[in-house]
């Protein structure tokens, strides 16, 4: 594992899947790195100010109800989702993947995970190239609305 000042960096939606391939349990992180995570690992509900006992994370696993569908596909799913938090949570925000115990779940039922070993950034690339997927998947899947009212 590199440190968390000079992790690898992943361009594309199939190296995460070689990624998930290689280890299990798997989490992606959207903020401004290890480096700041790891001082603290502790997370903080935006609502409401109260600390969480752990990193907010989203699990990259492929659930058993994807079948046998793309795991690049599954990957730019789990990518999309949070794409936007980068605009939301403003410059040096950014995806990175790590490995880790999951201890409870946030407020909005994101594991909240400890034990923290980074893995690896996401590049923008991949990002770009998850909201491509998603939107030629658009006429079979719907839209996915993101957003305040």
């Amino acid at each position: 594992m590199s440190s968390p000042e000079n992790l690898p960096v992943v361009s594309t939606l199939t190296e995460v899947a070689r990624l998930m391939g290689r280890h299990q349990g798997l989490y992606v992180r959207w903020s401004r790195g290890p480096a700041t995570d790891l001082a603290d690992v502790s997370s903080k509900d935006a609502l409401t100010g109260v600390p969480l006992p752990g990193l907010s994370a989203n699990p990259l696993d492929v659930e058993d109800w994807w079948e046998d569908r793309s795991v690049e596909l599954w990957v730019a799913r789990r990518l999309y989702d949070y794409a936007h938090l980068p605009h939301e949570k403003g410059p040096g925000v950014r995806p990175w993947v790590l490995r880790g115990r999951e201890i409870g779940r946030g407020p909005d039922n994101e594991p909240l995970v400890t034990e923290v070993e980074p893995l690896c950034w996401i590049a923008h690339q991949a990002i770009d190239a998850a909201e491509a997927e998603v939107a030629r998947q658009e006429q079979e899947w719907g839209t996915l609305r993101r957003g305040g009212r």
